[in-house]
């Protein structure tokens, strides 16, 4: 498998680093997740619930162990640099100056492992006067000036339903961060620190709107702009059995062939009106589709092949036959949930290709094997479990 060989030690909770470390786990590398005692990840109590376990847990955990560990111990910490002297890659997703108070610094940690390629992922990175500001995905994106762009013209920001900062913003820019700083290690032979801020990742996704601002001198906001509402031919449509349309139409011979398919050959000039024009074509297209069913929106205009597609719940995304094809749906056995479903491995590789290997951890499954295999005697791990430095999973 492509990591295959890589160790990665992740002390996050919740969304971002789990996310990241999951990629890295299902490309083969080992992911430890080092938890605390009580409770563990604070996701482990997300609902819903399956059995027992969360399932947001479930659906970001698969391939990895679980180490409950104590780091404000002396012996925690211990533990944790005897596994620093080994691994390749420590994530963390602390406010900045946690580690540092521990005593587990990346200027700490590189000492003992030149190596080590250490990524840290927050809020408003590592200096800066936000530094310290607490935050979550809505504020990084708010921050950000990308809020403004969800919603409706003349209308309030909206709240996304996705976790653009956390995921795109943390996640993808801390995976690609670790990835170039393993590469870059093969030719220099050491490690570097990895600072990712989830509001630098939120700014680095607004090339488009961004360009607006700088170049056009436009303050873009929801359903002001072309892409974000405005448009008529970039836009969401109720249908008469109250579904929706995506009209995804961005090249004029799309749009032409769109006016022609419906009757609305006058349209075909004036594809990206503003104001008052924009509005009034908007509602000639609302009361067009309002007229038939999204599926027989669908089977009409099929010949038309524009960028047309049914907005699906998510029943039917995931029962679609692409999404089954492209793998996005697969299964993993778990000893207390049984049959649990996971979201498959978006990246395809030919010749190492991801894999799922083993579900989602229970708290503490590895703290035994994974001590075991550091050379600790079972009668070290009893000791160090009954003065709370590490935790076993009980039945």
């Amino acid at each position: 498998m492509a990591l295959q060989g890589i160790t990665v030690l992740d002390l996050t909770r919740l969304l971002p680093g789990a996310f990241c470390s999951q990629l890295m786990a299902d490309l083969g590398a080992e992911v430890i997740k080092i938890e605390q005692l009580d409770g563990g990840d604070y996701n482990r109590a997300f609902p819903p619930l399956a059995k027992k376990e969360s399932g947001s847990f479930l659906l970001l955990n698969r391939n990895k162990k679980s180490l409950a560990l104590n780091l404000k111990s002396d012996e925690g910490k211990k533990i944790f640099k005897e596994l620093v002297a080994k691994a390749d890659v420590v994530l963390e997703g602390f406010r900045p100056g946690v580690m540092e108070r521990l005593g587990l610094s990346y200027e700490s940690l590189s000492q003992t492992n030149p190596m080590l390629v250490y990524c840290a992922i927050s809020g408003y990175g590592q200096d800066g006067p936000l530094r310290l500001a607490p935050g979550h995905d809505l504020n990084y994106l708010a921050m950000a000036g990308a809020l403004q762009l969800f919603g409706k013209a003349g209308e309030d920001p909206i709240v996304p339903g996705l976790s653009i900062a956390d995921v795109g913003g943390g996640s993808l820019m801390a995976s690609t961060g670790i990835l170039a700083a393993l590469i870059s290690r093969g030719k220099t032979g050491r490690g570097q620190f990895v600072d990712i801020s989830m509001f630098d990742g939120a700014v680095a996704w607004l090339p488009y709107h961004g360009a607006d601002h700088l170049f056009g001198g436009i303050e873009p906001r929801g359903g002001e702009t072309r892409f974000i509402g405005q448009a008529a031919c970039y836009n969401v449509y109720r249908c008469a059995d109250g579904r929706h349309l995506a009209l995804g139409i961005i090249e004029d011979h799309f749009w032409h062939r769109f006016c022609d398919a419906v009757g609305l050959s006058d349209l075909k000039a004036d594809q990206w009106p503003t104001g008052e024009r924009a509005e009034t074509q908007k509602r000639r297209l609302q009361s067009l589709f309002a007229s038939q069913s999204r599926d027989a929106w669908l089977e009409q205009l099929a010949p038309a092949d524009i960028p047309l597609s049914a907005v699906y719940d998510m029943q039917e995304a995931f029962s679609q036959p692409h999404f089954r094809h492209r793998q996005m749906m697969l299964e993993v056995e778990h000893p207390v949930e049984g049959t649990v479903p996971q979201l498959g491995f978006p990246i395809k590789l030919s010749d190492t290709p991801a894999s799922i290997r083993t579900p989602p951890p229970l708290l503490g499954q590895h703290t035994a094997e994974i001590l075991e295999g550091m050379g600790y005697t079972q009668a070290d791990i009893d000791r160090l479990q009954q003065g709370g430095v590490v935790a076993r999973y009980a039945d």
